[in-house]
């Protein structure tokens, strides 16, 4: 049961199963592979707007988080959508889709999203790749929301390059209000115990909950 925080509002949260996820079937998971992968992100804009338009929350009281593939899901909710949101959590992400694949076992998922060394396949995997979309699709310093990217030193998964290379070019373009975490240990998961796990989540969380409410 949720509990009304100490200026009355009831905070709400949402679960979003987005094309390309695995909730209903092959079918829906490949209806956002490769080319169609825009449609995922489509989809989770689409229910941030909704929410909004019917008055379940504000924009500026609008927070989202994501790791690993939802962590590439919310670099794009970031540089394709930022006036939507007011924060987002970042977390073990792919961002850099020009190199995934010599990153850590980004080889291995080609068949997701692409392979960017193929001309063909990086004319639409670019439109995906939140790196390049900072300076492909610019929008207003001010549209943009406060934004928590982290990663952990020892993610043998996605790497932690990827991570800190988006977050330095955010601050390098005067983006406001972007942090960054790196804690040495914890690996693509982010954690290794119940110890490091409440950390971990209640430093993502916190840095939501102080923007939004």
């Amino acid at each position: 049961m949720s509990k009304r925080s100490a200026n009355g509002r009831r905070p709400v949260f949402v679960m979003t199963n987005i094309r390309g996820g695995g909730e209903y079937g092959p079918g829906w998971h490949r209806a956002a592979l490769r080319e169609k992968r825009h449609r995922a992100y489509e989809d989770f804009a689409a229910i941030a707007e909704d929410l909004v338009t019917r008055g379940v929350t504000k924009r500026e009281r609008l927070a989202a988080t994501g790791r690993s593939n939802g962590g590439l899901l919310m670099g794009n909710m970031i540089t394709g959508y930022p006036q939507l949101f007011g924060a987002i959590s970042c977390g073990v992400p792919l961002l850099d889709m020009r190199r995934y694949t010599q990153l850590a076992a980004g080889h291995s998922w080609i068949a997701e999203y692409g392979d960017p060394e193929i001309p063909e396949d990086w004319e639409f995997v670019r439109t995906f790749s939140p790196l390049h979309r900072l300076t492909d699709q610019p929008h207003p310093i001010e549209d943009y929301p406060a934004s928590l990217i982290w990663t952990t030193t020892t993610d043998d998964r996605v790497g932690p390059s990827q991570a800190r290379k988006m977050a330095a070019k955010m601050m390098d373009l005067g983006i406001s209000n972007v942090r960054y975490h790196e804690p040495e240990t914890g690996g693509h998961a982010g954690s290794t115990d119940n110890d490091s796990t409440a950390r971990m989540l209640a430093t993502s969380y916190e840095f939501l909950w102080r923007q939004v409410r």
